[in-house]
């Protein structure tokens, strides 16, 4: 089999027409096994997957698609904590994705621009800068300067892109095939068949800038005012289905932030653990892609936020089983948090999982907020919630016992990514107040608390514990 992935020019989508490779790799536990048979050879077995993992990056990178997303997602989770560190070579490989991805020619993208605004770059913009500031998997941002001469952020989509991605969602061996690797590495997963269908429908509006640009406007409204949480405008007339124009964010990017002083760094994780918890404690909504390229890091220990093409809106019984089950954890009550996990579909029809047994899955997952604060996020916190979430090998892993709800498949995301930004910036916060403030259970305990809780009670709005639809 000829393994190589052809150059691609700028601006084109790569077809995922490699597919069966990528398939057939994806067993690659069978090869693994053989090679540890025949040789007895570790290092051939390690080599296998350098080079595999290689491979892999290569195809993603080209395919601007589904399984670049899939990659992207993948590259944030710390893999050598999974198994025996199997996957250390693809999370390596695959991080470059975040930051690598070739951008558009400057010509096709002031064309694109051009066809989806109805008029010329130059006369949309008084300055519109041909470099891209970020390219990612669906569309590359511009920094341009509004004839009013206010800076915004243009994000242009790749042609070809949604046409792609939609043919790779229609595509069901895909998703299928992502979920078959993990599980080569991490044991025998719950059936994830309705965790794929959630995940296709968060990226497919992804792929709607319009769609985009109506949770923009939520978030904005929702934060308006905000002592510490930036969020920007869009400005509707420079915007369409494939070019969204909002409001420039100043700041650090991640690279710059991460090497800032402690103090700051310890802020600007309070702010974010803020915003992407209490988003859906103080409205029905929450913003699913805590990525750290999506934050822009400011000097006076704000935030903003600048990508918000995955966002999930959830129904109020929704929203309350999710506060609810956590609740039961903080507030050690396992009969209860047996009956709300039962309530809201994570037990499977044969699943005999104990109060207790569910307790000390969740202890794991949640273990920043249980033990003493303020708590210092490590190398070990990652450790800890990706054996909890994904490495599920062991017979009585609770995961085998339970049925993912679809609804809660990007909550996990959540956790993930936020324990991994956190540990990143080696972060200490009071994690659990925080918490507790925005359920309504107790009085703040940091000056950000007290200013967060300030504004709520300014514009009105209900806390986690509160019935949304009687506010």
């Amino acid at each position: 089999m000829n393994d190589s992935v052809p150059p691609v020019p700028q601006g084109r989508v790569r077809r995922t027409m490699p597919l069966a490779g990528f398939t057939a790799r994806a067993a690659g536990g069978r090869v693994v096994a053989t090679l540890r048979e025949k040789a007895g050879n570790t290092g051939a077995v390690a080599k296998y997957h350098e080079r595999t993992a290689e491979r892999y990056a290569e195809l993603l990178g080209h395919s601007k698609g589904v399984l670049m997303k899939a990659g992207q997602m993948f590259s944030l989770i710390d893999a050598g904590t999974v198994g025996g560190g199997e996957l250390s070579p693809y999370q390596r490989a695959l991080t470059r994705l975040q930051a690598d991805a070739p951008p558009m020619a400057p010509e096709l993208a002031r064309e694109v621009a051009r066809t989806e605004l109805g008029r010329p770059v130059d006369e949309v913009f008084a300055e519109f800068t041909d470099e891209p500031m970020a390219a990612a998997s669906i569309g590359q941002v511009h920094r341009a300067v509004l004839p009013d001469g206010r800076p915004v952020a243009v994000k242009v989509q790749y042609p070809g892109v949604a046409e792609a991605i939609r043919a790779d969602l229609a595509n069901t061996e895909l998703l299928t095939t992502v979920i078959r690797f993990a599980s080569a590495a991490t044991g025998p997963m719950p059936d994830l068949r309705q965790s794929a269908r959630e995940i296709s429908a968060r990226i497919t509006e992804e792929i709607d800038y319009r769609h985009e640009a109506a949770n923009i406007t939520a978030f904005a409204t929702l934060y308006r005012d905000h002592p510490f949480i930036r969020i920007p405008e869009v400005v509707p007339d420079a915007s369409s289905d494939r070019v969204l124009t909002m409001t420039y964010l100043d700041g650090l990017d991640w690279a710059a932030a991460r090497q800032a002083d402690q103090e700051l760094k310890n802020t600007w994780a309070e702010v974010i653990a803020r915003m992407v918890t209490g988003s859906y404690r103080h409205a029905s909504m929450f913003h699913a892609d805590p990525h750290p390229g999506n934050y822009r890091f400011g000097l006076d220990g704000t935030v903003g936020f600048v990508d918000f093409g995955c966002v999930k809106v959830l129904s109020e019984p929704l929203r309350r089983g999710l506060v609810g089950t956590l609740r039961s954890v903080l507030d050690d009550d396992r009969p209860a948090l047996l009956d709300s996990m039962r309530a809201n579909g994570f037990f499977t029809t044969e699943s005999a999982l104990t109060g207790d047994e569910a307790y000390q899955w969740w202890e794991q997952i949640v273990h920043e907020l249980l033990v003493p604060q303020p708590v210092t996020y490590s190398p070990d916190t990652i450790s800890r919630a990706v054996r909890s979430l994904l490495d599920v090998r062991a017979a009585d892993h609770p995961m085998r016992h339970l049925s993912v709800p679809p609804d809660f498949v990007f909550f996990s995301r959540l956790n993930l990514s936020m324990n991994a930004v956190f540990a990143a910036l080696n972060a200490t916060i009071s994690a659990r107040a925080a918490v507790d403030e925005m359920d309504g259970v107790s009085e703040p305990a940091t000056e950000l608390g007290r200013q967060h809780i300030a504004w709520v009670t300014r514009r009105g709005l209900p806390f986690g514990m509160d019935d949304h639809d009687a506010a």
